[in-house]
């Protein structure tokens, strides 16, 4: 009876001494699941940076806690970008005034997302070297009034929008004698707006501007021989990171490897390749 019993406790010993060897190994690996993954947010909703997907056609990446998909160049390069950092690219859909909340938060790595570097955003976050730089330019009504304007003052008396926060919005103000009327969340909704007639123009960058006129044969983009002034930083695209973020420096030196003519073919195939609805 006493070998039974003693043999009887070494087997309860072993067994517990295995389950807390197993959750220890457990924990340890759930660690290094999340250290394994770049957590990028976006909008997935403003093509052709980025935009929402039913599957993983032309390159489309799953959104985390969906079962939809994300597509576009921000996707793309941020492929890129998770590859040279031997992680897990995890795409987080997230609106556009929560993308910074996230980031300084830690729900999210990097915001890859069509983000200008500008002063104030700056103040906030940081931001890596470009890895885009586009123009203003203004989506109309095709055959309206306004589809043969040449300058920015030829918008006198036109309404006119652009995104909520956004520097685009604040460049309305160079127009003399325009109506700006209210920001909106985002591109769909301006597209609705001006689809509808209630705005006549809104501002956008020329890749999103292409994507609207190609998606939509009632709208036309305008580029101007007298435009918006601006800033670099207000028409380029960069990662936004933490403040003093470790990834930055590896981020630029992956930016630096993407050339000027891989860039633009991602681009055109972005154009190619969005969604008819967006």
């Amino acid at each position: 009876m006493k070998k039974q019993f003693s043999f009887i406790m070494v087997l309860m010993i072993s067994a517990m001494i295995l389950l807390a060897g197993c959750g220890k190994g457990s924990d340890t690996s759930s660690g290094a699941s999340e250290s394994d993954t770049f957590k990028v947010g976006l909008e997935a909703g403003y093509a052709p940076f980025n935009w929402t997907q039913n599957d993983d056609s032309n390159g489309g990446v799953k959104i985390d806690g969906t079962s939809e998909y994300a597509g576009g160049y921000d996707v793309e390069i941020a492929k890129k970008i998770a590859d040279g950092l031997g992680k897990k690219l995890v795409i987080v859909k997230t609106e556009w005034d929560g993308l910074v909340p996230a980031l300084t938060s830690g729900k999210i790595d990097a915001i890859i997302a069509g983000m200008s570097p500008t002063a104030e955003r700056k103040e906030t976050i940081d931001f890596s070297d470009n890895y885009y730089k586009s123009n203003l330019v203004m989506v109309v009504k095709k055959g309206g009034e306004f589809e043969g304007a040449t300058s920015i003052q030829d918008f006198n008396g036109a309404k006119v929008t652009a995104q909520l926060n956004t520097f685009h919005y604040t460049v309305i103000d160079q127009i003399e004698g325009v109506e700006k009327a209210t920001a909106m969340d985002n591109f769909p909704a301006m597209r609705v707006a001006l689809e509808s007639g209630m705005i006549d123009g809104y501002v956008s960058e020329r890749p999103e501007a292409v994507s609207a006129s190609a998606a939509n044969e009632n709208f036309a983009m305008v580029e101007f021989t007298e435009g918006f002034e601006t800033s670099e930083d207000d028409t380029a695209i960069a990662v936004g990171l933490k403040k003093d973020s470790d990834l930055t420096k590896k981020i630029n030196e992956i930016l630096q490897g993407i050339s000027e003519e891989d860039r633009t073919s991602i681009m055109d195939e972005a154009i190619k390749n969005q969604p008819a609805a967006e």
